[in-house]
């Protein structure tokens, strides 16, 4: 194979591999604009010979340059896309990290919320109300009780007392009846004792 040949070949062959390429630049040379504009450049500039194109080897060897540079600013752009993907995803699962002990730290305080430690045991706060309104409402009935067992009570005292005060004015009315029919008695019987005792006398004398 000619060295021509050769040439063109290589040339088709990194054409193929242009994948970043850009729109075509009309003003694209071998000195700036895309890869793909430079080889149309290159094509454009250079000689024919029969079905054939000439290209000065500065020229190709230009454009290889070019292309490697290309190559080696895309692996360059590669490696720090993959860093920046890196750095990216760390954070995303630093920030998912995060997010877990958040919600972690959520539902726990979400359930010391509704729970409460009473009596020395963990309960719910609805289970907690019902028993403190329980004990509340029992201790208030044993309360109205206990004030309806004094007032009963408080009744049957005054009751007894009503009738403890009549049965000693009574008692004291027997007792007064008692003496005043004692004393009679005595006087009476202290009048026939002084009868007897005067009858005597004036039969003695």
């Amino acid at each position: 194979m000619k060295f021509s040949q050769r040439l063109f070949l290589l040339l088709i062959l990194l054409s193929t591999f242009t994948v970043f390429a850009q729109d075509d630049e009309p003003s694209a040379t071998l000195e700036q604009g895309a890869i793909e504009g430079q080889f149309d450049y290159l094509y454009n500039k250079s000689g024919k010979y029969q079905e054939y194109k000439v290209i000065k080897i500065t020229s190709f060897n230009k454009l290889k340059a070019n292309v490697l540079d290309s190559l080696l600013l895309l692996n360059k752009q590669i490696v720090e896309s993959d860093k920046v993907i890196k750095s990216q995803l760390d954070e995303i699962k630093s920030l998912k990290d995060n997010l877990k002990t958040t919600n972690d730290n959520l539902v726990e305080i979400t359930n010391e919320k509704d729970n409460i430690t009473g009596f020395g045991v963990p309960m719910t706060k609805g289970l907690y109300n019902t028993i403190m309104y329980s004990l509340i409402f029992g201790l208030l009935g044993l309360l109205l009780f206990f004030i309806y067992r004094f007032k009963e009570s408080n009744k049957v005292t005054k009751l007894a007392q009503k009738t403890l005060a009549e049965t000693e004015e009574e008692f004291e009315n027997y007792k007064r009846v008692s003496i005043e029919r004692e004393q009679k008695v005595r006087r009476e019987l202290q009048d026939e004792l002084n009868k007897q005792k005067y009858s005597k006398k004036s039969a003695k004398e």
